[in-house]
């Protein structure tokens, strides 16, 4: 905490010096004119969006880093992005996106930042998204004038590898086509180290984990999208989106086993693993729009293929001796093995939504969605010292979810803003895998309604009510019970038998005066899935595992967003107090006491500085403390993350460069325990998010921008998408 102290002092001191500068400067100027921009971060009733076009955080870095600083927003050790440490759904430009995980954050590294316009952190989502928990919509730009406009991106980054990253854009409209186009290509090399200590409440077993792990990406993509205005209400195109991805990884653990705190053995892991990923999606639409009537229908049609040819190679040696030091080059392999996975998914989808006035200051949003699923994970198992033990593993998944939904908004006596929604999702599914015989037949239906209120007692104070009942369902692949090597040194496999996690949310917020906003939160849920462990055969097995009981969450936040020095200097702050009450969950599962009851702080702070002593040098921090507990995990330190750029701009050449350092101060790091029925899993691992990095951009054409359309209730209240 005393380096972010001052390191906040240190940029308040250039801030002021810089403030000095200008206003001597100013004494010279006859007229000011000032220019109203939008706050960097913007407090809704049912969504907090922050605004980072045209921003100096955009330089030198991808979509992946900005959705990283966005307020709310958190990044788990294993790249999962959760908002207010839930689990959400990505969208982009209001289409959801097929990534998950690892995937969605190598697919959102090939996105430069220097398309993005808005990220939305949707906590309170209305009926038209589908079954999930908070959703983020990652909103990029528009370009509609006249002629050719783009702009070229260079970044070099240095970790502790040096990393390339090159991206591409270009615009094209001309009368009533418009056509752009995105590529980009990344060459990064990344090293992480792990530590975790495995204790067992039976047997007393113990054991310690450490390993190192390389992770060598090339990722190749491209982005199309074409739309033709037939007349000034018909509008159809086409979006395609391509990702490949060429990544080899390499893992050495060394697991040191304790019996009763008596030495037993120490094992060496050698795991080696590459990967061919392709992904193709397209999406087909036709959009009417009546300005004067307000009325939108919206028809999407896409297809979405992937495939995935990859090998992972495991090699185990063991030593029993414990005051010899293993000379591992002369030990024989206990075990030796090789796995071959050659994945395919197929996603059809279409979707319907219509947007209609409704009585007096009402608006009526249907639509619906049939969404069709076909995913096969065939895996080969080779043992190369007993081939007695190979096998073939042929895991299938399809799905069928079919959805209606309906949300009605009203303004009454322009001060109170309500809206209702209603969803209803159905879905059938079959899961088989060969190996076993096993297989899992279900359907079920869901109604998740939902509800905001706001009240504007003046031009400056509001007050807010949300209710959402949400459901999120296990992705396919946490399904598939073939047993895989994990990098940290166990294994891991799926689970057919996993339920799909209810939960309830209830969010009050208090706005004054536009700038400051104060939000409470209650959220409970009485089911949900989490990573368990299992002792089997001599190993240690984690898989996700339904756990039952009522988990209750409560959470105080605190935001403001100012802006100082004619608008040049803006400030955002945000601070929020977390209590988790975890006592029924515990008990019912057999789990330690220890992470009853949870309190904890984290907040975030993003400062950026405009025209610094008239030069076009733009600076722009962020700052954020936080402690990511989720599920049966609980974090046992804080973390601090900082991230400060200085950009210079060119405005006759279009021309800028970037310097960007990214937590100098500190190097990321995780530390939490896991609590399972068998025992905890201490973890501690260290992430290679640190150093700098220096980007160049050349800009050419006219890069106005033109503001997404959006309905009077979705500009309004956030109440449509």
């Amino acid at each position: 905490m005393k380096q972010a102290l001052s390191l906040l002092g240190l940029l308040s001191f250039a801030i002021t010096f810089a403030q000095t500068q200008d206003t001597l400067k100013s004494k010279e100027i006859e007229a000011v004119t000032v220019i109203a921009k939008k706050p960097t971060v913007q407090s809704k009733a049912d969504r907090t969006v922050f605004n980072v076009e045209n921003s100096s955080i955009l330089a030198g870095n991808t979509t992946w880093d900005i959705v990283r600083m966005t307020p709310l927003v958190s990044i788990d050790n294993n790249d999962n992005v959760k908002a207010e440490g839930e689990s959400v759904t990505v969208y982009i430009n209001d289409r959801k996106s097929v990534f998950t995980g690892k995937e969605l954050k190598e697919y959102l590294k090939t996105i430069p930042a220097d398309n993005l316009m808005k990220i939305e952190v949707i906590t309170s989502p209305s009926s038209r998204y589908e079954a999930t928990g908070a959703v983020i919509n990652i909103v990029l730009k528009k370009r509609d004038d006249e002629g050719m406009k783009g702009s070229i991106s260079l970044t070099n980054t240095q970790n502790t590898k040096n990393n390339q990253y090159g991206s591409l854009n270009l615009n094209y409209h001309k009368k009533n086509f418009t056509q752009t186009f995105t590529g980009s290509y990344n060459d990064n090399v990344f090293i992480t180290k792990n530590s975790s200590e495995f204790s067992y409440y039976t047997n007393k077993n113990r054991e310690l984990i450490d390993s190192k792990s390389t992770y060598i990406n090339k990722n190749p993509s491209f982005s199309s999208s074409s739309e033709y205005e037939l007349n000034d209400k018909n509008n159809i195109g086409l979006v395609m989106e391509y990702f490949r991805g060429d990544n080899n990884s390499g893992t050495d653990s060394f697991i040191r086993s304790y019996d009763d705190n008596n030495f037993k053995k120490i094992d060496y892991q050698k795991l080696s693993g590459s990967n061919l990923n392709n992904t193709l999606g397209t999406n087909f639409f036709y959009k009417y729009y009546d300005k004067e009537k307000n009325k939108i229908l919206d028809v999407n049609l896409g297809v979405n293929y992937e495939t995935s040819e990859g090998s992972t190679g495991r090699t185990l040696k063991s030593f029993d001796e414990q005051d010899a030091e293993p000379i591992w080059n002369n030990i024989p392999a206990t075990e030796q093995t090789l796995i071959n996975s050659d994945t395919q998914n197929r996603n059809y989808y279409v979707k319907v939504d219509f947007t209609t006035p409704l009585g007096k200051g009402g608006t009526l949003e249907v639509g619906g969605k049939a969404d069709f699923n076909n995913n096969v994970i065939p895996n080969a198992y080779l043992d190369l010292m007993d081939g007695t033990k190979n096998a073939n593993s042929d895991f299938h998944y399809t799905d069928n979810i079919n959805s209606l939904y309906f949300n009605y908004s009203k303004t009454f006596f322009e001060k109170l803003e309500t809206r209702v929604g209603l969803r209803y999702e159905h879905i059938d599914f079959k899961i088989r895998e060969n190996v076993g015989n096993q297989g899992r037949k279900d359907s079920y239906g869901t109604f998740l309604p939902n509800l905001l209120i706001k009240y504007s007692f003046s031009t400056n104070y509001d007050l807010s009510l949300t209710y959402n009942h949400n459901l999120w369902r296990p992705w396919f692949s946490e399904f598939n019970p073939f047993e895989m090597p994990s990098n940290s040194g166990i294994y891991y496999r799926g689970n057919m038998e996993l339920l799909p996690n209810p939960s309830d949310r209830v969010v009050l917020k208090f706005g004054l005066f536009k700038k400051y906003f104060i939000s409470a939160r209650y959220m409970f849920t009485d089911q949900d899935y989490w990573t368990n462990y299992k002792e089997e055969d001599g190993k240690t097995i984690s898989f996700p595992d339904n756990f039952k009981g009522k988990v209750e969450k409560f959470y105080l936040f605190a935001n403001t967003n100012q802006n100082f020095l004619k608008n040049k200097l803006n400030v955002n702050f945000g601070l929020g107090w977390y209590y988790i009450d975890n006592s029924d969950f515990n008990i019912r599962n057999g789990l330690s006491r220890d992470n009853n009851y949870i309190s904890y702080i984290g907040g975030s702070t993003n400062l950026s500085y405009t025209n610094l002593f008239n030069k076009n040098i733009n600076i722009s921090g962020w700052f954020s403390v936080d402690n990511q507990n989720y599920g049966n995990s609980v974090a046992n330190k804080y973390n601090f993350f900082h991230n400060i750029s200085v950009t210079k701009i060119f405005p006759v050449s279009q021309i800028e460069t970037s310097l960007q350092l990214m937590n100098i101060f500190k190097r990321p790091s995780m530390n939490t325990t896991t609590y399972s029925q068998i025992g905890t899993v201490k973890n501690y691992n260290k992430w290679d998010w640190y150093g700098f990095s220096l980007t160049f951009v050349k800009r050419f054409g006219n890069q106005k921008v033109k503001e997404n359309t959006k309905t009077d209730v979705e500009k309004n209240s956030g109440g449509g998408k």
